[in-house]
């Protein structure tokens, strides 16, 4: 662990909570390495009342190591965020005091303070943006140094979801369970039930004409009870994509990621789908899904029928003026 863990003061500033977790946890095993009797101590700042710092923090007679985490330090109140500069301004050595401040206005002018002492500040910004949690995931990916290959980022992260804990735990099973480059075939290996029968799978072999193969995830789908607009608006994404990218002219794919927005990966593989595709196709495939996400929100009384029937009507599509 480095040292520079047990310093002082470290300010963890954001709000995401799986960051929060792991800073937190990260000091305190660095904490119980250096002395297993260490004491630790969490507290949530809308709690602490004015002297109760005075008591965690105070000098000992026997020097033990403690550690003091303050979260929420927005939500400190006048007198015990005093309380806390105060402290900060001669620290114990035997004392690590962790400080979690979401970042936002409420408590600012204590954040600006804690900031110009601290000896260590972490980010724990919340991960909001798609991009964002695509470096994240890939990251987690390559903590033991795998290859990974950037198609299988985006697969592990349609067959999860957008969570960061599940992202997480999901990239540790991953790599725990594989040797060798991440790739597309290994998420689907281990994340099968939900990598393969999620919407956007669906939607993939529709698009590429493979009704039997929509059509046995869908039905999978059905028998567990999953959502059927979920595989509506996987599809209108899709179809989305495709036609921004048709439109977009045959430039390479890492010229079109940038004027599309999209990252150069998704390009590739949608420029493949898109192929077999004619404007008119892809303008009867969009209004397949739409009839269909209307009947799945409350117009059909066979939700099954009303999908299937739009897988149908887009793999026709696929065909259609040639």
């Amino acid at each position: 662990m480095p040292t520079d863990l047990l310093s002082p003061l470290t300010l963890i500033v954001g709000d995401e909570e799986l960051l929060v977790a792991r800073a937190v946890s990260d000091v305190i095993r660095a904490a119980r390495a250096d002395d297993p009797d260490v004491d630790v101590r969490e507290l949530e700042g809308s709690d602490v009342a004015p002297g109760d710092l005075g008591e965690v923090l105070s000098p000992s007679l026997f020097a033990e190591r403690r550690v003091l985490v303050i979260h929420a330090a927005e939500d400190l109140g006048k007198d015990t965020a005093a309380e806390v500069l105060a402290y900060i301004a001669e620290p114990l050595d035997e004392v690590t005091l962790l400080v979690v401040h979401a970042g936002g206005a409420k408590g600012k002018a204590l954040l600006s303070s804690l900031q110009s002492a601290a000896g260590r500040t972490l980010s724990a910004a919340r991960i909001t943006r798609p991009g964002e949690r695509r470096d994240f995931l890939r990251a987690e990916l390559r903590a033991d140094g795998r290859v990974v290959e950037e198609e299988a980022v985006g697969a592990l992260l349609e067959a999860v979801g957008n969570d960061l804990r599940e992202l997480a735990s999901s990239a540790s099973q991953l790599l725990s369970d594989t040797h060798g480059p991440i790739t597309v075939a290994a998420v689907n290996r281990y994340h099968r039930g939900r990598a393969e029968a999620n919407g956007f799978a669906v939607a993939e072999r529709a698009v590429e004409g493979d009704l039997a193969g929509a059509l046995e995830l869908v039905r999978w789908w059905s028998m567990v009870k999953l959502e059927h607009v979920l595989v509506t608006s996987a599809l209108a994404n899709t179809l989305r994509s495709m036609a921004m990218v048709a439109s977009a002219g045959r430039n390479p794919a890492g010229v079109l990621a940038g004027q599309l927005g999209m990252p150069a990966w998704k390009v590739e593989k949608t420029q493949r789908q898109v192929r077999g595709w004619r404007p008119e196709g892809l303008e009867r495939a969009f209004q397949a899904v739409a009839a269909a996400d209307a009947d799945v929100k409350g117009g059909a009384v066979d939700q099954d029928y009303a999908v299937e029937r739009m897988l149908l009507a887009v793999v026709q599509a696929r065909g259609a003026g040639r």
